[in-house]
């Protein structure tokens, strides 16, 4: 018996936010899928970045907000949810970083999908984040991100100052990687 529930606690480990077959449908006619990602990131280079879409959405508290707030900010966009391992680990860090960057031109946001919003504001609440939440859970927004590889829980995307994907991550991503790709950035003036 405990051999069988060590089985069961491994397979649910490994498959991190994923469910069952590996992904979770969202319901969108099945086009868009969240599924389990590996980290990626580094800094695309400037010639080499495409342009962010345009997206909207209500904010966690209620509010309306559009990405035209993120004009001549560097931006870290994170799709998270409530259930996620992952997500509850690497926000804490996201607000260090935020904490420290936010009065340099950086601004964050975070994409909450395939949620409850109650749970979603518990979360926020429990984990003291200070930065706003879209709350996406049909993944409308996240979808307006479908040409770039965000299909895992948690995402981040970073965008440059002229609202270009500079970097893309399809896991958690630690504060020090976080720290670098914006350093980067900063840089670029």
């Amino acid at each position: 018996m405990r051999k069988l529930a060590l089985a069961v606690l491994t397979a649910l480990a490994v498959a991190g936010c994923s469910t069952g077959s590996g992904q979770v449908d969202v319901n969108n006619g099945g086009e868009f899928r969240f599924v389990q990602g590996t980290p990626s990131g580094g800094v695309i280079a400037e010639d080499e970045r495409q342009s962010a879409p345009e997206f909207s959405g209500t904010l966690l508290d209620g509010g309306d907000w559009s990405s035209d707030e993120l004009a001549g900010d560097i931006a870290v966009l994170n799709v998270w949810a409530s259930w996620c391992a992952p997500c509850r680990v690497e926000s804490p860090e996201f607000e260090r970083v935020h904490q420290d960057l936010r009065d340099d031109g950086v601004q964050f946001l975070g994409l909450n999908v395939k949620d409850q919003q109650q749970l979603a504001q518990a979360f926020v609440a429990d984990k003291g984040l200070t930065f706003p939440s879209l709350y996406d859970p049909a993944s409308e927004v996240a979808l307006a991100f479908r040409d770039f590889p965000t299909r895992a829980i948690p995402s981040t995307i970073v965008l440059d100052r002229q609202q270009r994907v500079a970097a893309v991550f399809t896991a958690a991503v630690s504060e020090d990687d976080l720290r670098s790709t914006l350093d980067q950035l900063l840089a670029e003036g």
